[in-house]
């Protein structure tokens, strides 16, 4: 079990399911990111930290990192539309699919902005 699993387990079962999925789809997406647990959320770092998620009472929160979500507006504005986002996070629904292809494009975006420095 790794400490993102472990984090996963000790959530109410009804979140289990999409943060696991979330989990998944991170770590294919960040093959080579270790993990954490870090400011008491999920984390994948490579060098630096690149994503962190976190379970909330009705929502997944994703962080990425310093940029925070303002700087991904610029790049991600027609997709992140439909979504609530604070200065700092984007909000998943428990209850609604998780954006795949979004998620995908926001980590490997995150990760090569880690990787230039």
């Amino acid at each position: 079990m790794s400490v993102i699993t472990a984090y996963i387990a000790e959530q109410p079962q009804a979140y289990q399911p999409q943060l696991t999925r979330l989990y998944r789809l991170l770590k294919e997406t960040l093959p080579d990111a270790s993990e954490k647990i870090s400011y008491g959320m999920p984390a994948f770092f490579q060098t630096k930290p690149i994503i962190y998620f976190g379970a909330n009472k009705h929502h997944i929160g994703i962080y990425p990192t310093s940029e925070g979500i303002s700087y991904f507006a610029e790049y991600f504005a027609d997709e992140l539309a439909g979504y609530q986002t604070t200065k700092s996070s984007w909000h998943l629904l428990y209850d609604e699919p998780l954006p795949e292809q979004l998620i995908i494009k926001v980590a490997k975006h995150r990760l090569a902005a880690v990787m230039q420095g």
